[in-house]
């Protein structure tokens, strides 16, 4: 049956990207970013259990085949628009989506060029790797919104003698100053850094491809 439940999950991963540009249209922050946390932690998921479903119960499809890659370059494709759209363009966030979303885009033309030997270009152990990667890397800079806009919600009204008096131990922190501008702060970090580890995997899988598609280029 094409509509098993291993596709109907592929689906709704599929449906749920452009909603990440939605909630940022019609909600407010951080209520947006943290919507983004949820859909992107339950398509990291889904994409797990849909492959693994369709594997134990025999329920590969070609439909399957063809929305999985897309599902998951929808998601990260959108997800990176939205996030550097609301970033402040810094070459560190940047450069890694550039990357991701170059090898994205080069690897799709490949798949299309080569038409009926595009099985040549079979997803990798490898590539899967840099797909879950880019999902939790994505969540992670979404988290940081969260911190942001809920450290700033916590300042609001005061001064800004008093929120480093706070910052600094002078004054009691009742609003948990500290640990909101810790989590923003370490979110940002480690989200640019899984960032950068998912760029690097995707150039490695962009050049595999491309090796392995020679072949049928020399012509």
């Amino acid at each position: 049956m094409i509509w098993n439940i291993p596709n109907i999950l592929t689906v709704l991963r599929l449906l749920a990207a452009p909603l990440v540009a939605v909630m940022f249209l019609y909600f407010t922050r951080p209520y947006a970013d943290i919507l983004a946390v949820v859909l992107f932690v339950g398509a990291a998921i889904t994409d797990w259990f849909d492959g693994y479903l369709a594997r134990a119960w025999g329920q590969q499809t070609r439909l399957g085949t063809m929305l999985d890659p897309i599902a998951d370059k929808a998601m990260v494709v959108i997800a990176l628009m939205v996030i550097i759209g609301f970033s402040s363009w810094s070459p560190w966030l940047v450069l890694p989506a550039t990357m991701i979303l170059f090898r994205e885009v080069f690897v799709s033309g490949l798949r299309e060029f080569l038409g009926d030997t595009a099985g040549t270009l079979k997803v990798t152990s490898l590539a899967k790797w840099k797909t879950t990667l880019q999902m939790v890397a994505i969540a992670v800079l979404f988290s940081q919104g969260v911190f942001e806009h809920y450290f700033g919600m916590s300042v609001w009204g005061m001064d800004d003698s008093m929120v480093v008096a706070i910052l600094n131990g002078e004054e009691p922190d009742l609003q948990g100053l500290g640990w909101k501008l810790a989590g923003a702060e370490w979110s940002g970090r480690v989200g640019l850094w899984l960032l950068w580890g998912a760029a690097a995997l995707t150039l490695i899988t962009g050049y595999d491809y491309f090796r392995k598609a020679m072949p049928f280029l020399r012509g």
